[in-house]
């Protein structure tokens, strides 16, 4: 069967929509999101604008442009000509769902749909930092008609809500990822398995987690030698091949002893470790607690999510 890495971390990382709206801006607006580093993602359907993110240099949007941040930790989204100074323009909203930045009367310059959601995952930030800063996709109407279905399917009280949002929120972010592999300037997954020989070993790693990898053997994959490889792969990708790995066999292990179907042991040798004991040391390395500790944990999260849950 093949292995698809970027299918694999979407369905892991958990999507739940929270909402969506509708904004048009009209004159000079500016508007600035502080977060926590939740994922939000946007279309324009009409106008142009600026988009700043996490102090990254401005990004000019138009009309058929999607962009979608895995984390948002400062978002600023303004006109053209913007205010001036750092003032900040206050939404108004004119409908449920529907809100006007800027002058109130008149045609708008610009309509965006706006949607944010969150990762359910526990590792989330683990398995973000895999993914680009940013992903900028243009010229794809299909993302738009997918944040039409979410929104539509958010407000709705239908049965199956839950699920159907999280599939539709599964392909909304496979494809605004896969689509924007073309334009992305940031390093990330998606860039990685858009390139040919990096797309072969990365396959290889989500494939095969429990085989001892090493560069050299993964430079193979590529049909690279290893130190081309090295460098195309930490320079595509954001990680160098071995520290990606690791990343990827923590978060398998995390969702293994989560689950609790399987004793450490088997854990380790799912993620390639060769004993318990180097397994323990490296997890707790990483996690900050030993696995034993951490399936705890767990468990008890999750029972009491569900205790949440039916109430």
């Amino acid at each position: 069967m093949t292995i698809d890495p970027l299918a694999q971390i979407v369905t892991l990382l958990q999507p739940t929509a929270r909402f969506s709206k509708f904004v048009e801006c009209a004159g000079a607006w500016r508007i600035h999101r502080r977060s926590t580093g939740e994922p939000f993602y946007f279309a324009i359907l009409e106008g142009r604008c600026r988009l700043i993110v996490d102090g990254q240099p401005p990004v000019a949007l138009e009309a058929g442009d999607f962009v979608l941040v895995p984390a948002v930790h400062d978002l600023v989204n303004e006109s053209l000509a913007p205010p001036p100074g750092r003032s900040v323009t206050m939404p108004t909203e004119i409908s449920d769902g529907h809100f006007r930045v800027g002058r109130q009367d008149g045609a708008a310059d610009l309509r965006m749909r706006i949607g944010h959601c969150t990762f359910g995952s526990p590792e989330s930030a683990l398995l973000v930092s895999l993914l680009p800063q940013m992903v900028l996709a243009r010229g794809e109407p299909r993302l738009v008609t997918l944040m039409q279905l979410v929104g539509d399917e958010t407000r709705a009280r239908r049965p199956a809500r839950e699920l159907v949002l999280e599939r539709l929120l599964e392909v909304l972010l496979i494809e605004a990822l896969r689509c924007g592999a073309g334009t992305a300037s940031a390093p990330g997954l998606s860039r990685g398995l858009a390139d040919q020989r990096l797309a072969a070993a990365l396959c290889a790693m989500h494939a095969r987690p429990e085989h001892p990898w090493t560069v050299a053997e993964l430079a193979m994959e590529a049909g690279l030698s290893r130190s081309a490889f090295f460098a195309r792969f930490s320079r595509t990708v954001g990680l160098p091949p071995m520290e990606y790995l690791l990343a990827w066999r923590m978060a398998l292990a995390k969702q293994l002893l989560r689950e609790r179907d399987l004793g450490i042991d088997q854990v380790a040798e799912r993620v390639g470790y060769g004993s318990a004991s180097a397994f323990s040391v490296a997890f707790a390395r990483h996690a900050g607690a030993p696995p034993a500790r951490y399936a705890r944990l767990g468990h008890a999260d999750a029972r009491a999510a569900t205790r949440r849950s039916l109430q």
